[in-house]
């Protein structure tokens, strides 16, 4: 068992009900994908789409032209993202993945032209899987 549910399972212990603990910014992470893939010849337009939509259909969003970001609740979470996305990578090209925290990727400055915007925020509904 997770270390985030046994943390629910015993303080629902002490009270008679489990509650909903909201994951901490420091244990919850980012996911960013980011990648170069040829596009040259139809095959390989076909194999960036499939790759493309394999991070989407894994919950990844688009954060700017080939990266995309995905929050996963625990490092555990984010593990299982990462096989997903190696398993996903054709054959030429080169991707990168790398996992922030929440808290870091919080930190991150986000610009459109000179204006600051707010970086993405975590989502507000706790991942079931």
């Amino acid at each position: 068992m997770g270390r985030a549910k046994r943390q629910v399972r015993e303080e629902g212990k002490h009270r008679g009900k489990a509650r909903v603990v909201a994951p901490s910014p420091y244990r919850a992470m980012w996911l960013l994908a980011m990648f170069d893939l040829p596009v040259k010849s139809k095959a390989a337009r076909k194999a960036y789409g499939r790759f493309r939509k394999s991070l989407l259909s894994d919950g990844f969003v688009m954060l700017q032209l080939s990266v995309y970001g995905r929050y996963c609740a625990s490092e555990d979470a984010a593990q299982v993202h990462m096989r997903r996305v190696e398993a996903a990578i054709p054959s030429r090209g080169q991707v990168r993945v790398i996992s922030v925290t929440d808290m870091q990727f919080g930190r991150m400055r986000v610009f459109e032209g000179r204006k600051e915007l707010e970086p993405e925020g975590s989502p507000r509904q706790l991942e079931l899987f």
